[in-house]
């Protein structure tokens, strides 16, 4: 949490388990959390947490009373996966597999919930994500779209039938942003000559201005792929993705540079935020789960789950910054450490945000906790 004193893990079955980072001392177990698999933990402040599930709801916890939830949302029609949370108007943000991204006014919340809308909605959902400055959303899907709302006002509702673009399950983008005709869903990408990501921007509101992207992910130009995880430089920099193929046969970890500054072109004509400067291949161990990478606090080093273990990468061989890194043409991540501890497939990872120490959970249930030198 914000004050770092709780190590929180989220159980594939109704658990949430609470632990001391620094002693690894076991604090609690919220036994009947939910009543399906919990996905994601959110701390809103120092004491107030969220979870949400499987079982189509969000829970508010306060640590000082864990014996009962503050209560219970409502809202999604499937299983919840991510939340997210806008400290400048303090709302709380969701997405599942409903294809909902709905807000949660955490200002007015009571026992019996809190007033909520939906804010946007997209077919195949995967996961979302927040700059940290809050000023962008970005989507990733299970058919290889990556989506940015730019300009991020969370107070609007967005209407799915606005863009075009998110109709079907794959539109592919010829590289002056036009769309050639619609495949049937589930056919896979083709590829293209061109190394840069096939952007297209639609909306003529400045605020929550839509970007849809589809990324060439290396070795996948021949086939679609599935953006399973999505992450963010902590200093807003860049978005980090794994995807694996549609045959789940190659998983790719990808570092994309946010390009800013005024568009050349007016705003309905395409434009390209994102930049591949750096990527790895995975060693796609546990076919079909989805394995959540991280960044460290500081954005030099990222932590991917590898197999029964995981792996520390970095931008060049003395850790350095992003800025510092950013290569001509794309170039391969550097492996610094790999660490082997489970006895099962690594699904998750995190670092500490104040202490030179990271986490890992495997789909045994495991979770370790490391102090990596160098």
């Amino acid at each position: 949490n914000q004050i770092r004193s709780v190590l929180t893990v989220a159980c594939e079955q109704t658990e949430v388990l609470l632990f001391d980072p620094i002693s690894s001392r076991h604090i609690k177990t919220l036994t009947e959390a939910h009543e399906d698999c919990v996905n994601n933990i959110r701390f809103l402040d120092n004491r107030l947490f969220a979870t949400c599930s499987d079982d189509t709801t969000i829970a508010l916890w306060d640590l000082r009373k864990l014996n009962s939830k503050v209560c219970s949302l409502h809202g999604h029609a499937s299983w919840v996966k991510n939340i997210e949370y806008d400290t400048n108007t303090r709302l709380l943000v969701t997405s599942g597999f409903d294809g909902n991204v709905i807000t949660w006014d955490t200002n007015r919340f009571t026992e019996d919930g809190c007033p909520h809308k939906k804010f946007f909605h997209t077919r195949y959902l995967m996961r979302m994500r927040l700059t940290p400055d809050c000023s962008k959303m970005l989507i990733s899907t299970s058919s290889g779209y990556l989506l940015i709302l730019h300009d991020l006002d969370l107070t609007q509702s967005l209407e799915v039938g606005s863009y075009r673009m998110l109709r079907a399950r794959r539109t592919p983008l010829s590289s002056d942003g036009g769309t050639s005709a619609s495949r049937s869903a589930g056919t896979p990408r083709q590829g293209n000559d061109s190394s840069k990501i096939h952007p297209h921007r639609e909306g003529l509101s400045p605020r929550n201005s839509l970007e849809v992207l589809t990324p060439e992910i290396p070795g996948e130009r021949d086939r679609g792929n599935c953006i399973t995880s999505l992450q963010l430089h902590p200093k807003g920099w860049a978005t980090l993705i794994r995807c694996s193929s549609n045959m789940d046969d190659q998983e790719w970890t990808c570092v994309y540079e946010f390009q800013e500054g005024a568009p050349t072109r007016p705003l309905v004509s395409p434009r390209c935020s994102l930049r591949l400067t750096h990527y790895i291949e995975e060693a796609n161990v546990g076919r079909g789960y989805i394995k959540e990478l991280c960044f460290s606090p500081d954005g030099r080093l990222i932590c991917s789950p590898y197999g029964y273990g995981v792996r520390l990468l970095a931008f060049n061989e003395r850790c350095g910054e992003l800025a510092d890194c950013l290569p001509v043409q794309t170039s391969c991540l550097r492996e610094i450490r790999s660490i082997y501890s489970h006895s099962d497939v690594v699904l998750t990872t995190k670092f500490s945000p104040t202490h030179c120490q990271l986490a890992s959970g495997c789909l045994s249930g495991r979770v370790a906790l490391y102090q990596p030198k160098f």
